[in-house]
């Protein structure tokens, strides 16, 4: 029976899809579930995959559009049987593999064997296979018996190099044939490589451009002294990790802090639709996330109401995740606020870039140990710069400012943070 395998739908308002690439060849043998491509909308990658096993017909071209709803493939499962056929031969063939392989090895190793005695009894031939003044090189059989060939010494073709194998040793003998014949050497390839931009990339372009031009966007920094942070996280990392399988990391104070310091000023999360200001009573905070198909920002549902274990275990795994390809578009709609961390590349200062229909984003940075003067005196502390991006015409100067110093002053004193102004750190729900 032959049946189609359809494009599914990504979400509401996409009708398109790309094919990004097909992970398995047109007459191959798929099974049930396998994951046979990968489609990627304006918004995320996702996965098609075998609804039956069989032989499957591809019928959409790699990089080609296709309208949701459309037959991407066919899949003729009267042969399915073959798949576990093809399993079977496929774990015989890998026993029988390794014996060959080892008696190949074996082979390999006497035929070194001899050459190393060869090459180590003296030799009235021009050739030496390690040159008096470069005793201290070392050349493998095979680059000895090239060298041979051509009647050239390991002078010749010693490049500066510690070992000679085969690819060293012949790329040797070219440079020196093309000096011996005057030929001018290749400086290096210079050449290019263009490549179609996907519908992601191509949706992320828009999306930044548009921010640029339709928002009145600003950024306001300020500088944060991680110690304390860090002493905690120092203290409670073993307890934390014990107890919650996952490590205690920076992201899920900021994220936290972030949601805390929207109660005292709502206009940071809030957003403009058409001709009304909308202002959210609950934080869904997108965390930035950098994938091999571009920057994805899923989404961490009431993070107000959140621990800091649940905090890291949402972060976490929402990460992993978008990086894999498996994130879903519900799971990257609906923020109210984002945070970006540029830091962890080694940024130490950005602007970062509003996401939109959102009013402001919070940026991190790399953590670096600078001179600060605290009462009077100058001392080494680990500080973060911090900055947030936000449109002026939601979030005024002074709102801005303020809900930038309120997450200074909340990580600079995490307890208050965590327990709800009470500085009794047994009652933190670490």
């Amino acid at each position: 029976m032959i049946i189609d395998i359809k494009i599914p739908t990504p979400g509401e308002s996409i009708t398109e899809v790309e094919i990004a690439s097909w992970l398995v060849e047109d007459g191959a043998i798929v099974e049930k579930d396998q994951e046979i491509a990968e489609i990627e909308s304006d918004k995320a990658t996702l996965m098609l995959t075998a609804e039956e096993g069989g032989e499957i017909a591809i019928k959409a071209p790699e990089g080609e559009s296709i309208k949701v709803g459309s037959v991407a493939c066919t899949i003729d499962t009267s042969k399915a049987d073959q798949a576990t056929e093809s399993k079977a031969d496929a774990s015989t063939g890998d026993k029988t593999d390794v014996q060959d392989d080892q008696s190949e090895s074996e082979k390999e190793k006497n035929k070194e064997k001899k050459s190393d005695d060869k090459t180590s009894a003296p030799s009235k031939d021009k050739v030496k296979t390690v040159d008096e003044e470069h005793s201290q090189v070392k050349t493998t059989p095979v680059a000895d018996k090239i060298m041979q060939a051509h009647e050239v010494s390991v002078d010749d073709v010693l490049k500066g190099l510690a070992r000679l194998d085969k690819k060293t040793t012949e790329r040797g003998i070219e440079g020196l044939k093309a000096t011996d014949t005057n030929e001018a050497q290749p400086v290096g390839e210079r050449s290019t490589e263009r490549k179609k931009m996907s519908s992601l990339r191509k949706k992320i372009s828009e999306r930044l451009v548009k921010v640029k031009n339709e928002t009145a966007m600003l950024t306001t920094f300020n500088e944060v002294d991680m110690s304390a942070v860090m002493d905690m996280r120092k203290k409670y990392q073993k307890k934390f990790t014990e107890k919650h399988g996952i490590k205690l990391g920076f992201m899920s104070f900021f994220t936290k802090a972030a949601a805390v310091a929207m109660k005292s000023f709502p206009e940071v999360n809030a957003m403009i639709d058409e001709n009304e200001l909308v202002y959210f009573n609950y934080a869904d905070i997108g965390i930035a996330v950098q994938t091999p198909k571009g920057l994805m920002v899923p989404v961490i549902r009431d993070t107000g109401d959140k621990s800091l274990a649940q905090l890291e275990s949402d972060i976490a795994e929402t990460a992993t995740k978008a990086r894999n390809g498996k994130i879903t578009i519900d799971e990257l709609q609906g923020g109210t606020f984002s945070i970006t961390n540029g830091g962890i590349f080694g940024s130490m200062l950005s602007t970062p870039i509003i996401n939109p229909p959102q009013a402001g984003i919070l940026g991190m940075h790399n953590i670096q140990e600078r001179p600060v003067a605290i009462n009077g005196q100058v001392v080494v502390r680990p500080m973060m710069y911090i900055a947030l991006s936000y449109d002026h015409r939601v979030i005024d100067g002074k709102s801005s400012v303020g809900f930038l110093k309120m997450i200074k002053d909340l990580i600079e004193n995490p307890v208050m943070l965590l327990s709800g102004g009470d500085a009794n750190e047994q009652l933190l729900e670490l």
